[in-house]
């Protein structure tokens, strides 16, 4: 399987119909269908990057975009005081799906001990 025939790159081609929260030229961002808090949003590049360690120098530009979508997004949902970012990196880093992307965790304590092993 590539990168591109994931269900990311299915849902950021348009292939599956999927409400967008956010949508520019470089990403998406939509409800985690099994969220792990009240607001669990995953925030999906267009561009089909397997994991983090897979971005190079020329991906610096989208990373950092990536990130300030989260913050807006994370604001547009009335969270952005208290929320939790986090990017799962290979399979023992508990990435299921090889296509990077960031979930926006709110809505409930986190406390820093606590692990989220169970994100996508």
């Amino acid at each position: 399987m590539t990168v591109e025939d994931t269900i990311f790159g299915k849902i950021t081609r348009g292939d599956i119909p999927t409400e967008f929260l956010y949508e520019d030229d470089q990403c998406v961002a939509i409800r985690d269908i099994h969220p792990q808090a009240p607001t669990h949003v995953l925030i999906i590049p267009r561009k089909p990057i397997p994991r983090l360690v897979d971005s190079t120098a020329d991906d610096q530009a989208l990373l950092g975009h990536l990130l300030l979508v989260a913050g807006r997004v994370a604001q547009d949902l009335g969270v952005g005081d208290a929320f939790r970012l986090v990017i799962n990196n290979g399979e023992g880093g508990g990435q299921t799906v090889f296509h990077l992307h960031l979930h926006i965790l709110a809505g409930r304590e986190m406390t820093e001990g606590q692990l989220t092993a169970d994100l996508n």
